[in-house]
């Protein structure tokens, strides 16, 4: 069984530095993107099963990252997590209405995230 991908999007070292950390410790493959240009040329080139993304970004923002991967035929079947400060109902509505298949708002219980995450990847 090839280990599933999961690309990581954020601008925040110290929260890259955990994701990455807890993903590889579950046996997944993480890719890391500081910004969304970054996320979307890094989703092109190895098709993540799941991206774990943040909204608040220096380029193209999460939702619109979340828009171009749910829009492209080969990558729209990564499922998505928004994982953001914006922890206001009416962001956490839109993150899930572009298509997101979970919200998480920071700070966040890595606990909790791996369990989304393992519900998310479950075959």
């Amino acid at each position: 069984m090839s280990s599933k991908k999961i690309l990581i999007v954020d601008d925040e070292p110290n929260i890259v530095l955990s994701l990455d950390y807890l993903v590889r410790k579950k046996g997944y493959e993480p890719f890391i993107a500081r910004n969304g240009g970054e996320a979307i040329s890094i989703a092109k080139e190895q098709f993540p099963d799941l991206v774990i993304l943040d909204i608040m970004m220096p380029d193209i923002d999460g939702y619109e990252v979340c828009k171009l991967l749910k829009n492209d035929a080969q990558l729209m079947h990564a499922k998505i997590i928004f994982l953001s400060a914006k922890s206001r109902q009416e962001d956490v509505q839109k993150g899930l209405d572009m298509g997101a298949d979970a919200y998480l708002t920071k700070p966040f219980s890595t606990k909790r995230l791996m369990q989304v995450i393992g519900e998310l990847l479950s075959e």
